[in-house]
């Protein structure tokens, strides 16, 4: 039998009835509710499968770095706004140079929508034009408009450097929590270990008439008191790991 219908089964036979009552009344109305949340389709039938246990590995420190500097929403918005910055700027300093444009027309000449008049003529014409502009005195427009944008850049930059910090801030924060979760599984799978087989030995004393049966109770309770905390391990390492995949995206 798998790892995790051990659990389940060991958790049903201890489980008095009207909890399994409560567990199925609430399954009954809430299931529904998350079929509603969860899928597109309101009729499509799912079930929830024990995979506790199955754990994604923790990556080194440098490659968790190197996944939250590509995939950060945080840090992308803000180089993007440097980036927008950056060509406002450019923008800006580009109002100040001379500037051409030439103009083309084509079309007809006359009061009339025709190709000719009555008298033969051609109503059709065309022109072009030439604009030069330089700006000699702008009344100090152009240069407030530069620093302007000079300033919006330096913020954006600013702004860039914050985000960096408090990613790296919060990276490591999680990450160190991921990697104490991770370190406490291996003491309390031993736990779990060492609790079974003390309820083993208990057991077979017992059956020997050595101990009485409360040694036997106490010995149940410490191996389901280790037990929860494993459970409670794993669901903390879980939601670590998932703290940590806001920031680096699945890995």
């Amino acid at each position: 039998m798998e790892p995790g219908k051990q659990r389940f089964t060991r958790i049903a036979q201890a489980a008095p009835p009207h909890a399994w009552f409560g567990v199925s009344a609430i399954f009954h109305y809430l299931g529904p509710s998350f079929a509603v949340l969860l899928f597109p389709d309101y009729q499509t039938n799912f079930t929830v499968a024990d995979d506790l246990d199955n754990l994604s590995a923790l990556p080194d420190y440098g490659e968790i770095q190197t996944l939250a500097g590509k995939n950060s929403p945080d840090i992308r918005a803000a180089q993007a706004a440097v980036t927008e910055q950056t060509f406002e700027l450019r923008s800006a300093k580009a109002d100040r140079l001379p500037n051409i444009s030439a103009d083309y027309f084509f079309g007809i000449e006359a009061n009339q929508f025709a190709i000719h008049d009555e008298l033969g003529r051609n109503n059709l014409g065309s022109s072009a034009q030439v604009q030069l502009n330089v700006p000699i005195w702008t009344w100090g427009a152009a240069g407030s408009k530069v620093r302007q944008a000079e300033f919006k850049l330096q913020q954006a930059k600013n702004d860039l450097t914050y985000t960096q910090r408090n990613l790296l801030s919060e990276l490591e924060s999680f990450y160190r929590e991921a990697a104490v979760a991770r370190d406490q599984l291996g003491m309390l799978r031993e736990s779990v270990t060492l609790a079974a087989e003390s309820l083993r030995l208990t057991t077979l004393r017992y059956q020997a008439g050595e101990v009485s049966v409360l040694e036997v109770v106490d010995a149940q309770t410490s191996a389901r008191d280790a037990r929860n905390a494993m459970d409670d391990g794993l669901a903390r390492y879980r939601v670590a790991i998932g703290n940590l995949q806001t920031l680096t995206g699945a890995f």
